[in-house]
C-alpha cells in the first residue's frame, strides 16, 4: 500500500492551468523529490495536499484513504524556517503539537529528548535570532517531524542556506532520514540534491506541469561525502537535459 497516491489531479488558479493530469505515488518509507522548471506548479501541487487548495479533477489518497480538506496526513516544512522570533526554539517546535491540542508541558516533555539528534542541544531556550541559518532549518525539520504525520513535505527547504550550510544540512538530512525512515516529498531545483537523496525523482514540465520523466536513483546509501558514482554522475546529466529542454535553453 502507498503511503500517498495522487491520480490525473489538474488544477487552474485565476483561469490559468497550473497542473495537468498529474499521476504520481510514494511507499511508505520512500524519499521521493519532485523536480522541475521555475514557477510550474510544484509547490501548489504542496497546496493542494496540505487543504490550501482544491484540485478541478483528479483524486488524492493517503494510506488508501481519501484525503480529507484540511488534511491531517501532512506535515509541512516551507522554504524558509518560518521560525517565530519571538518564541523560544522549543516552544517554535511544539508549535504543531499545540496545534494538535496538546498541551504545552506534554508537548514539551515529548520534543525535549529529540534535540541532541538534530543537532540542538543546549540550545532549546535560545530565541530564533540566536542560531545559525542550518541550527534554524534543523528546528524547522524537527517541528515538521514530531507532529508524527503520514508524510513529510519538505519544498526547498535548503534553498536560502549559503552553499556550504546547504551541502552540512543535506548530509544531515540523509543520516537522519536513512536512520529513521520517514516517508518523504521534496521539492528541489538542486539536481544533485535530488539524486544524492531520493529513492525515485519526477521531473514536471512547464507549467501546466505535467510529468514528462520519472527516474529511479542507482546506488546504494550514504550517497553524501563521497565520490559520486558513475550512475549517479549519468542521472544527473540525464535530469539537466530533461531540465533544459523545458526551459528552450
Amino acid at each position: 500500500m502507498s503511503a500517498l497516491d495522487i491520480a490525473r489531479v489538474s488544477l487552474t488558479l485565476g483561469g490559468t492551468p497550473v497542473l495537468a493530469d498529474i499521476s504520481m505515488h510514494v511507499a511508505n518509507g520512500e524519499f521521493v523529490s519532485i523536480l522541475g522548471p521555475s514557477g510550474c506548479g510544484k509547490s501548489s501541487l504542496f497546496r493542494l495536499l496540505t487543504g490550501a487548495l482544491v484540485p478541478d479533477r483528479g483524486t488524492i489518497r493517503v494510506n488508501d484513504a481519501p484525503l480529507s480538506a484540511p488534511s491531517q496526513a501532512f506535515a509541512f516544512m516551507p522554504q524558509r524556517d518560518a521560525l517565530m522570533p519571538w518564541r523560544r526554539i522549543i516552544d517554535n517546535v511544539i508549535l504543531g503539537l499545540e496545534v494538535q491540542g496538546i498541551a504545552r508541558a506534554e508537548a514539551r516533555s515529548r520534543v525535549m529528548p529529540l534535540f541532541a539528534a538534530f543537532g540542538l542541544e543546549g540550545f532549546a531556550h535560545h530565541y530564533p535570532a540566536q542560531l545559525s541559518g542550518g541550527m534554524r532549518q534543523r528546528a524547522a525539520l524537527l517541528r515538521t517531524i514530531v507532529q508524527a504525520r503520514a508524510v513529510q513535505l519538505l519544498d526547498e527547504p535548503f534553498g536560502a542556506l549559503d552553499a556550504l550550510t546547504r551541502a552540512q544540512m543535506q548530509g544531515w538530512l540523509e543520516r537522519r532520514w536513512s536512520q529513521a525512515q520517514w516517508t518523504t516529498v521534496l521539492v528541489t531545483h538542486d539536481v544533485r540534491e535530488a539524486v544524492a537523496l531520493s529513492d525515485r525523482i519526477y521531473v514536471f514540465s512547464r507549467r501546466p506541469a505535467r510529468i514528462i520523466a520519472e527516474f529511479t536513483v542507482p546506488g546504494p546509501r550514504p550517497r553524501l561525502g563521497r565520490a559520486p558514482s558513475a550512475e549517479a554522475v549519468q542521472l544527473e546529466a540525464q535530469l539537466l537535459d530533461t531540465l533544459l529542454a523545458q526551459t528552450g535553453d
